[in-house]
């Protein structure tokens, strides 16, 4: 079978390209830039240069995979408007393409996220029925990434992913936390509650679904049953890393201020403003039996050693 990745040199894309190429497909993956494939390096995959985001980039491609699986993507940018021009207008383009000239695709798989639906309403975890409300413009610019791909529901077998936070070996964002547990300080906004995945079951998620018959033209969110705590993290990652950190809880105004001062020295920062119109939020929590039921999917990896394994690939790879 042949299989099309958007997004393989990421995170979350590098783990789907190596699951999927011990399954035996035939892996090709759209890179931007072909000097960025540290995490493909040394896998039996094609690259094919090109930007979704640039649709003529992509229209010179020969359309004949069996799969093909979008991740392409930002979570963090300097201004909004990069998270509409990558998370949309890609998408947009992407799906326009595979429609007009794709015919014989058996499944396009694509990975949004629990911020385009927004967090908890009056406590209650929110489900694949709940009218979405984003509150970032990275939620935003997913919604609409959701909706570019759900106009083609008549003529595409589509299949949405929505997973919530998501941490494993690779991921730079929760390094950030991980960073400063290290050094003895954790700073938090508010006691939250969250959904988390381990990258694995993620990507185990999101093969099952492309598989399915069930899963055509719906919308999942893939997720561990049981949500977490900010404490539950803070504890997971603090025995991962061997550090009891002190916590300080800081106002909003005050860490409005922080992270206007981190953004100046890292721009990109998955400490950002538009981040804190999620981090504020005391509820991210959704509900996973849509999964489980039509699709049997439960996940096999619990905070705790998930935490440990991401800390022991960190250490490997000098992250921390």
């Amino acid at each position: 079978m042949k299989v099309l990745i958007t997004g393989a040199t990421g995170f979350i894309g590098s783990h789907l390209t190596e699951a999927l190429l011990n399954e035996n497909f035939d892996v090709y993956c759209i890179v931007r830039n072909p000097l960025k494939l540290r995490f493909l390096q040394g896998l039996n995959v094609k690259i094919i240069q090109g930007d979704c985001s640039q649709k003529e980039t992509i229209e010179k491609i020969r359309w004949d995979f069996d799969y093909i699986f979008n991740l392409s993507g930002i979570t963090k940018a300097t201004h909004p408007e990069e998270f509409f021009q990558s998370n949309y207008l890609g998408t947009k383009n992407l799906v326009e393409v595979v429609a007009e000239r794709n015919p014989s695709l058996k499944r396009f798989v694509h990975v949004s996220s629990l911020a385009a639906v927004g967090p908890c309403r009056d406590g209650k975890p929110v489900d694949e029925k709940t009218e979405p409300a984003p509150i970032s413009e990275y939620g935003k610019s997913k919604l609409m990434g959701e909706k570019a791909v759900e106009f083609f529901k008549d003529k595409l077998p589509i299949t949405i992913i929505r997973p919530p936070a998501v941490y494993g070996p690779r991921d730079s964002d929760f390094l950030t936390f991980f960073k400063m547990i290290k050094v003895g300080v954790v700073l938090y906004l508010t006691e939250a509650i969250y959904s988390m995945i381990y990258v694995n079951d993620l990507v185990n998620g999101i093969i099952t679904a492309s598989k399915s018959e069930k899963a055509v033209g719906e919308t999942f969110f893939i997720a561990e049953s049981q949500p977490y705590d900010t404490h539950q993290i803070v504890e997971a990652i603090s025995d991962a890393v061997g550090k009891r950190p002190v916590k300080i809880k800081i106002p909003k105004g005050i860490g409005m201020f922080f992270i206007r001062v981190f953004q100046k020295f890292d721009k990109k920062s998955i400490i950002n403003s538009d981040k804190l119109k999620e981090l504020v939020q005391p509820c991210w929590v959704c509900d996973t039996q849509k999964a489980e039921q039509l699709l049997g999917f439960k996940t096999k990896t619990k905070l705790k050693e998930g935490m440990e394994w991401t800390a022991k690939w960190y250490r490997m790879n000098q992250w921390i």
